[in-house]
């Protein structure tokens, strides 16, 4: 059976609710209903779809997460082997003003061969998050990178 979205995906962290009011404000999920694992977690919705879950991480990573999710790290900084979580958007002048009013840091990316606008920033946690917006919702824009500028490198082996 091919995949057909992402479903969600947990960020473990140190700042629980740091994180939790940095999705909520910043990037507008909502906390929502959560199921009882017994250990901490919160699931944050877009409309009616879960898609991340915030959990502790490090030193407070609880037995029974390690258990239930056969937990292996205790990251709390950086996207690890992930490189990033990817949304598709709509909005981009609002979430860009939104983003300055809450001084928060992004990258301007424009991939004109798929017809995207792209913001690259990160959570509390240093994970990298990518917002993808229609082209045509950044017009008289200028990101710092076109990727229709670059040729194609192969990997150094």
């Amino acid at each position: 059976m091919p995949l057909q979205y992402i479903e969600h995906y947990l960020v473990q962290t140190e700042d629980f609710e740091g994180t939790v009011h940095w999705y909520q404000h910043v990037l507008g999920m909502a906390p929502g209903p959560t199921p009882d694992f017994g250990f901490p977690v919160q699931w944050m919705y877009l409309g009616d779809r879960d898609v991340l879950h915030i959990t502790h991480g490090g030193r407070k990573t609880t037995d029974n997460r390690k258990r239930y999710l056969g937990q292996q790290s205790e990251q709390t900084s950086g996207s690890g082997v992930i490189d990033h979580i990817g949304f598709r958007c709509s909005g981009l002048h609002d979430m860009m003003a939104g983003l300055r009013a809450r001084q928060v840091d992004f990258r301007q990316r424009r991939v004109n061969a798929q017809g995207l606008y792209q913001l690259f920033l990160f959570d509390p946690n240093g994970v990298k998050v990518e917002l993808n917006f229609p082209a045509d919702e950044a017009v008289g824009l200028e990101p710092e990178i076109d990727a229709s500028t670059f040729t194609y490198q192969h990997a150094n082996d």
